[in-house]
């Protein structure tokens, strides 16, 4: 009687333990899928959209993101930036939010997308150990951002197919690519959750005649194609332009890689084709994504800072080169914003009646002067009309 007795409190013990770590699970994934991220409306902001705008159906998804709207007083061309495609490279959501909360536009039309993706904002990937938020430093105190995914949420879509099967070109992919954003151009209206996001953006370009659109990404340093911009055939003048006059004035070097004809699904080669619009996308370095690292915490994430990753590096394992200084998160956010500033400034000297000219937004040397959050506004300062949330 006794020992059946010992073995009931065993299994009550553990049932109890048991669904206290269940709850606990529960509340953090709770937390971090609804980690409210407000964003100032800066001074260029005039007005703000949804992707639902472009494609009915996103409408009511987790999906339908904001779409924060930049105009001068002068006509001329058009840019759209995409941060968030994959949100566990922070760097092009956070240039995406000081480009919104800062830039002012004199002449031309600015289009800003933070959470490409909004749906793997809300996930880390499985088995990756990443945190599941982090905190930018401000003068004020500090702004936190969810971790993010590569792929959607598999709550919000699911579930993938043996293959994946690229609509138009019918090329076999890797059947989680299903739920990768930079895999799915350039959409389909009746497709998956993903496949409809790219699709109703792809819209927005041609409803808004974007003259040229800029993916931000992060890469591992093992991965070769990095500190790089990738351009669509009808970019490539204009990235080898941009990466010269980066590499010569902006105190980085960034590269040009082409578009490759053979790989689909990507932003720089579908919106070249299936649009007018000029396509490119930056890639900055980010030790947290590389395989060989050691601890994948907040403090990689931001400080770049890996020894596993130094010595792969000193064994010729890499694409790009780390010291114990890193790859701050400044670093990589000055990078982009650098880049972005460039790209417009060139085409306008080619285009004068296409003209988008861009002020207020601080480039690289400012940003490691300053750090990422001193570009960061306090909601706590702004008026209820001029706070978005993501």
């Amino acid at each position: 009687m006794l020992k059946d007795k010992v073995a009931l409190f065993r299994k009550l013990l553990f049932f109890i333990l048991g669904a206290a770590l269940m709850g606990a699970a529960g509340i953090s994934f709770h937390h971090s899928r609804h980690l409210p991220e407000p964003v100032v409306l800066g001074p260029g902001v005039t007005q703000v959209k949804k992707l639902s705008d472009y494609f009915q159906d996103l409408k009511g998804t987790i999906n339908d993101a904001n779409v924060y709207v930049l105009e001068g007083e002068k006509p001329g061309g058009a840019v759209l930036i995409l941060g968030g495609t994959h949100p566990e490279e922070p760097a092009g959501r956070l240039t995406a939010w000081i480009f919104t909360e800062n830039a002012t536009i004199e002449q031309g039309r600015l289009f800003v997308i933070l959470s490409a993706n909004r749906s793997a904002t809300t996930a880390t990937r499985l088995g990756g150990a990443y945190p599941p938020d982090y905190t930018i430093p401000t003068p004020w105190g500090g702004r936190t951002f969810r971790m993010g995914d590569r792929w959607s949420n598999p709550l919000d879509q699911w579930p993938d197919p043996e293959v994946y099967i690229h609509y138009p070109s019918r090329q076999e992919l890797a059947y989680v690519d299903i739920r990768n954003l930079n895999r799915t151009w350039p959409g389909r209206a009746n497709g998956t959750l993903t496949e409809k996001t790219c699709y109703a953006m792809i819209q927005l370009i041609k409803e808004e005649k974007i003259d040229i659109a800029i993916d931000l990404h992060e890469a591992e340093l093992q991965y070769p194609v990095i500190s790089t911009i990738v351009a669509h055939d009808n970019g490539q003048d204009l990235a080898a332009m941009a990466s010269m006059m980066i590499s010569g004035m902006e105190g980085f070097d960034i590269g040009m890689e082409n578009s490759p004809h053979a790989l689909r699904g990507l932003s720089h080669r579908e919106i070249g084709d299936h649009t007018e619009a000029i396509s490119l996308l930056l890639e900055a370095p980010e030790p947290m994504l590389d395989a060989t690292r050691g601890r994948t915490d907040r403090k990689l994430l931001l400080e770049g800072k890996d020894e596993f990753v130094v010595k792969a590096g000193q064994h010729g394992l890499l694409f790009e080169r780390i010291d114990e200084n890193g790859w701050p998160i400044d670093k990589r956010v000055g990078r982009h914003c650098s880049s972005i500033l460039q790209i417009p400034e060139i085409w306008s000297q080619d285009f004068p009646e296409q003209a988008i000219r861009v002020s207020n937004v601080p480039r690289y040397a400012e940003i490691l002067e300053k750090g990422t959050g001193a570009f960061l506004r306090d909601p706590s300062q702004a008026s209820a009309d001029r706070i978005r949330y993501e």
